[in-house]
């Protein structure tokens, strides 16, 4: 057991501890990252660390200095979301495992912190300890070790006007002369919460990497090339951040009295945080990157799905459907447009499905116009075997250019136009969806009106002109109805359209060539 002048460093102790100026700017990266490399020999050990690292984000948040003026952003829901993360299956079984190395490190972390010794050497000696363990569980383990200590430091502080147990603790500590100094001491704890935030934005991003789904990508796709060779260095850089900080922590309880007010300490952590924050900038790239490979990959698949889905018999529609809009289990994505409230794609079971697929840029007198005759008609007598079927309108946008106020106010205002269903929002349609409406289908721009029938296979992947012409005349909207309806047409499509709308001619020949 460390004897317990060594727990209180002296003031020699503590300005040679000060004087590693070296770390922040000649400090040889390749010759100390060989250093680290050497104590890597993992036993092949797979933790997962997540719920670990929920628990020390929880404890940082809510041991935030009290330091009056010391923002405290995060809110009791944040706090109470990152408890119920913490409660995982696996949790109890990891903890087992890990609880003792995370003590003997915070033991470590307590000892070497407290006498001044150097930080390279100490962040050594943590990697030695941690050396059978990977890359993320060995920065995990670390900052719990380092949680343990700060909680602790904090939690003594914000009981001790309330507690007596805190109160004598307190006292042994010297805290209240710490918090009397708050004013002196606000920007040495600001820069310690600034450090501890980059600590924790790096430690995450290093976790999510772990969790990328092998089978969209695999260690040779480059940006995880790229951000794999500098993950061990973002260890590094992590680590001495813990060393730091626990040293900010240690050396404040061991000065009492003999502390002389510098900004030298600040300076030191601030130097740190921008190193550590310059480090999670490039992972943050890198990670968007494996992102990207992984929903291009994603899409890829999704569109060849669709593809074998429409080439494959079904039973009914709701293979089809689910594949065009996607929906999670308790998401109600379409929207009733005479209802006026969201229901589920079973209102299309069994059901002939027209797919009214356009843009947002609608012309809504002349596109919407025709349609809205139409289905007005055919609702009001639904038991007609021609009134059978259900419109469903699909946006389609621009998902290159981000969704705006502006954007969702013109949806809403042609949502509102339809009596029919629609998708709740346009992100319910999946990218591959997009793609094959526009390479299969041959969405460009021109509104189209997609007919599936009741197994969900495609009857026509345009039946607007169909519907604009015959009416409900056109139903099951099928090519080979279409084909019939010309042969038996008898009259002039002037006469037709005149009843209806002077313009419609017009309209539906620029729409369907046969009639010029």
């Amino acid at each position: 057991m460390a004897s317990t002048t060594a727990l209180v460093p002296t003031r020699m102790q503590y300005q040679q501890g000060r004087g590693d100026r070296g770390l922040f700017t000649t400090s040889d990266d390749n010759v100390m990252m060989k250093q680290i490399m050497a104590t890597h020999t993992p036993d092949g050990r797979e933790f997962d660390v997540k719920p670990l690292l929920y628990v020390v984000e929880d404890i940082m948040h809510r041991a935030a200095p009290i330091i009056p003026g010391t923002a405290n952003a995060v809110t009791q829901a944040q706090l109470e979301a990152l408890d119920e993360k913490a409660l995982h299956s696996g949790f109890s079984d990891m903890l087992e495992v890990l609880a003792y190395p995370i003590n003997r490190i915070a033991c470590e972390i307590s000892c070497k912190c407290s006498g001044g010794s150097d930080a390279h050497a100490t962040t050594v000696g943590l990697f030695n300890t941690l050396s059978s363990y990977m890359w993320d569980a060995k920065v995990v383990i670390a900052l719990a070790a380092f949680a343990i200590n700060y909680g602790e430091f904090w939690l003594v502080a914000q009981l001790y006007p309330t507690n007596p147990l805190a109160r004598s603790v307190a006292l042994l500590k010297q805290l209240p002369d710490i918090l009397e100094r708050g004013d002196s001491l606000k920007p040495r704890f600001e820069a310690l919460t600034t450090l501890i935030k980059a600590m924790l934005d790096v430690t995450k991003c290093i976790v999510e990497f772990k969790e990328l789904p092998s089978q969209y990508i695999t260690l040779e796709t480059p940006a995880l090339v790229t951000a794999t060779a500098h993950i061990p260095t973002a260890v590094y850089w992590t680590i001495r951040s813990i060393v730091a900080c626990a040293s900010q922590i240690m050396n404040l309880i061991g000065m009492g009295h003999e502390y002389i007010s510098s900004t030298t300490e600040a300076w030191e952590l601030s130097s740190l945080a921008h190193k550590v924050s310059n480090i999670h900038s490039h992972l943050q790239k890198q990670l968007a990157l494996c992102y990207q490979h992984i929903d291009e990959k994603r899409h890829i698949e999704s569109y060849l799905t669709l593809v074998r889905l429409f080439d494959t018999p079904h039973i009914d529609n709701m293979k089809i459907i689910k594949a065009l809009i996607y929906g999670k289990e308790d998401q109600l994505p379409l929207w009733d447009g005479h209802l006026k409230k969201q229901v589920s794609l079973d209102v299309l079971r069994r059901r002939n499905v027209l797919l009214f697929i356009s843009e947002l840029d609608l012309n809504l007198d002349q596109e919407l116009f025709i349609l809205e005759q139409m289905y007005s008609e055919s609702r009001q007598n639904p038991s007609r075997p021609e009134s059978q079927y259900d419109i469903v309108w699909l946006p389609v946008v621009d998902r290159s250019t981000p969704w705006n106020k502006e954007k969702q106010k013109q949806f809403a205002s042609v949502q509102a136009r339809m009596a029919w269903y629609s998708v709740y929002h346009p992100s319910l349609l999946d990218p591959s969806v997009i793609k094959y409406i526009k390479e299969v289908w041959h969405f460009n721009k021109k509104p189209l009106l997609v007919a599936l029938d009741p197994q969900g296979r495609v009857v026509n992947t345009n039946a607007i002109h169909m519907m604009w012409i015959w009416g409900f005349l056109a139903f099951p909207f099928t090519t080979g109805r279409e084909d019939g309806l010309w042969k038996e047409e008898s009259w002039k499509i002037e006469l037709l359209a005149d009843s209806i709308e002077p313009l419609i001619f017009n309209w539906v020949c620029n729409f369907d060539p046969r009639l010029h």
